[in-house]
């Protein structure tokens, strides 16, 4: 597996990392704790040294079992959780965004716990909390970073302005936002700008656009009920049906590379910076080995232009969240 470096001060990890949440948490088919420390140990077997929870998913029964999982691998693999979430204590039911530093703290303890680790490799903030200034929160996360509970500092979903004034307390060293070939927002929005600015390492979630990329997702009895993609206007009946226009055209691109279209968006976002490490998730093993492919291929700029063709041809119909969840992005 090849290395990449996760901007100036981020660590060294797999080109390709792997998202635990939908182990347990988010779809329809999720594994037993058993069966989601195996599919981990896989990943790591088969070279994968970067490693994606957080304490909201479950609420903390991913945390649980990434961290039997890698425990054998201490010193082996980076680990990245987070914090951000109002979760009762009691009945593990979210109430909102919480990003108090007496918070922040907590969730660090019980993490550290959970994982069974002494630092936490990365500690994202999951969502930008609007009634905490951002500056309390980065400053928080450095002085648990000088007490040696945490190594590095990491956003998700903020706006380009808050993310440069978190930077200015404590130095971001990576952004988990959502980035696929039908979700480019980051390219707008300055955030890519500000990576390449600051040095800051950019991790995309849902790399495979929640499913959709591989070509397996065609219509909305593909997607079973309970499972959170159900809710969103991109996996409604009229956006899937416009929206297999841009697989198609990518399944015509894979095929010149006898690759699978998730390998090809998989490798245009290996493409786009030397500093994205993608962390697709699965509960298959056969998908897992799929998905780390694409760090063997590498797109040719004939490639990467057929491919910006492609997407400059295509509107992407649905929107990628409700709008409660949307709000809640890009603060």
């Amino acid at each position: 597996m090849k290395i990449r470096q996760l901007g100036l001060n981020g660590p060294q990890v797999s080109a390709l990392g792997y998202g635990c949440m939908g182990l347990d948490f988010g779809y329809a088919n999720t594994l037993s704790r058993t069966d989601g420390v195996a599919m981990i140990r896989a990943a790591v077997e088969r070279g994968v040294t970067f490693f994606d929870t957080a304490e909201v998913y479950g609420p903390w029964t991913n945390e649980e079992t990434v961290g039997e999982a890698l425990e054998p691998f201490k010193g082996q693999v980076t680990i990245a959780t987070k914090f951000g979430f109002d979760i009762d204590p009691e009945t593990g039911a979210m109430r909102g965004v919480s990003s108090h530093p007496d918070r922040i703290r907590a969730v660090a303890e019980a993490s550290l716990k959970r994982l069974r680790v002494d630092a936490l490799d990365v500690f994202y903030q999951h969502r930008v909390d609007p009634n905490v200034p951002i500056e309390d929160v980065a400053g928080t996360v450095r002085d648990l970073i000088a007490q040696g509970k945490v190594k590095h500092f990491g956003m998700s979903e903020p706006s380009a302005a808050t993310l440069r004034r978190a930077h200015a307390v404590q130095p971001v060293a990576m952004l988990q936002n959502e980035y696929s070939l039908w979700t480019r927002q980051v390219e707008s929005n300055g955030i890519l700008d500000a990576c390449d600015e600051l040095g800051i390492g950019l991790v995309p979630y849902s790399p495979l656009g929640k499913g959709f990329l591989t070509g397996a997702i065609t219509s909305t009895s593909d997607v079973s009920q309970g499972d959170f993609r159900a809710t969103l206007p991109r996996f409604q009946a009229d956006a899937m049906a416009a929206n297999l226009a841009l697989v198609e055209g990518l399944k015509a691109i894979a095929a010149q590379h006898d690759a699978t279209p998730a390998q090809i968006a998989l490798a245009w976002l290996l493409a786009r910076r030397p500093y994205i490490v993608p962390i697709p998730g699965t509960t298959k093993l056969h998908r897992l080995e799929e998905n780390l492919g694409a760090a063997d291929i590498t797109l040719s700029d004939t490639d990467l232009a057929q491919i910006g063709l492609l997407l400059a041809g295509i509107e992407v119909h649905g929107a990628r969240y409700t709008p409660a969840a949307e709000a809640m992005t890009g603060l």
